[in-house]
């Protein structure tokens, strides 16, 4: 697999199946390199998108593999490619979040993440803090 920064080249393919942020808010995560796009012999199959939380804490905003990738370790080697270079820029602490209702937090507990806390927003499920020191 070959995972890295996304480039604008990258942004048809990702912004066609990011629906929870516009192109435009994409496009400049993009430009300040805080997404990464995966690519199995030549062919896309997934990205990462974190942004700063408190502005000095990494936080994984999204991470997504298109259907025929997943649950075949590639989503592992993204998550653990994004901690190292986390980890290479002086960051100790690596967050992200998932619903109660999804996967997503036992995938997450497997890569060492913890649980530190919660909220809910109305009519909408739990959604739960994760943490792992990188």
């Amino acid at each position: 697999m070959d995972i890295r920064k996304a480039t604008l080249d990258d942004l048809d393919m990702i912004a066609a199946n990011d629906i929870w942020i516009g192109r435009d808010i994409l496009q400049k995560k993009i430009a300040d390199g805080q997404v990464y796009a995966a690519y199995d012999k030549r062919e896309f199959i997934g990205w990462l998108r974190y942004g700063m939380f408190w502005d000095n804490t990494p936080f994984m905003n999204m991470l997504f593999l298109l259907e025929q990738y997943r649950r075949k370790g590639f989503g592992r080697q993204l998550v653990s490619f994004w901690e190292n270079d986390m980890r290479k820029n002086g960051h100790k602490l690596a967050l992200t979040s998932s619903a109660q209702t999804e996967y997503a937090q036992h995938f997450y507990n497997k890569l060492g993440y913890k649980a530190i806390g919660s909220f809910m927003l109305a009519n909408e499920p739990l959604e739960v803090i994760l943490a792992k020191p990188i």
